[in-house]
């Protein structure tokens, strides 16, 4: 399952942080305040996706960072990574400073994203169906639903919490793939390596071994992302 899905979280991560995007029904935004919606972002990231991935598969494949740059290009924009972060902490993030919690939001992404980047170069178009809106925009968090067409040719439901900011952006800061909240499924893992090791520890490792500190992660917790 990890590697049907892979595909998924790594269009959502950023993660996030973690889906790929293709707004086949949704409406194109028809004026400024409309392309700001959560449904709106869901297509302007699929088409901004599309033009950095289609033809170029083997050159990004061959290009690690370049391929990186793809997804801080396309979906840094749009994803909350410091609400993301904080809420991976759980209780953790009350007890840390402003600076340990920023290092350990930007270690954490440049992980997970390091982990899931190959996942976009099987982004092709029809994959995603954006499901019709059923949220309220007035409310300060509301929920994109997608169904995501994987390889086997079975369906798996993604979904998107966004959360309004104080100057009114829309960002995403969780994706749930299946009823199972990335948020949710990190931070078990991420509580258990602090109470062992840290905050700090747990950190340098995130930057010291990238994508191979979350896969220890996930083996000595037995998480199932």
């Amino acid at each position: 399952m990890l590697r049907q899905l892979s595909l998924a979280i790594a269009l959502a991560v950023t993660a996030a942080a973690s889906v790929p995007v293709l707004a086949q029904d949704a409406p194109a935004p028809a004026a400024a305040a409309d392309s700001q919606a959560p449904q709106a972002i869901v297509a302007t990231i699929s088409d901004e996706l599309a033009k950095a991935i289609d033809g170029h598969q083997a050159e990004l494949k061959n290009d690690k960072e370049k391929l990186i740059a793809v997804i801080d290009d396309v979906f840094l924009p749009h994803f909350d990574i410091d609400y993301a972060s904080i809420l991976v902490l759980g209780q953790n993030a009350s007890k840390a400073t402003p600076q340990q919690r920023e290092r350990f939001a930007k270690a954490f992404y440049n992980s997970i994203t390091h982990r899931y980047a190959e996942g976009l170069l099987n982004y092709t178009r029809g994959r995603v169906k954006v499901l019709p809106f059923n949220g309220d925009l007035n409310n300060k968090r509301t929920v994109v639903r997608t169904q995501v067409m994987l390889d086997d040719g079975k369906s798996v439901s993604v979904d998107y919490a966004f959360r309004k900011s104080k100057s009114g952006d829309w960002k995403a800061y969780d994706v749930i793939i299946e009823g199972i909240s990335y948020i949710t499924n990190y931070r078990n893992q991420v509580d258990a390596e602090i109470k062992k090791e840290g905050l700090d520890k747990l950190t340098a490792d995130l930057e010291q071994k990238g994508s191979v500190a979350i896969d220890e992660m996930k083996q000595q917790g037995g998480g199932k992302q």
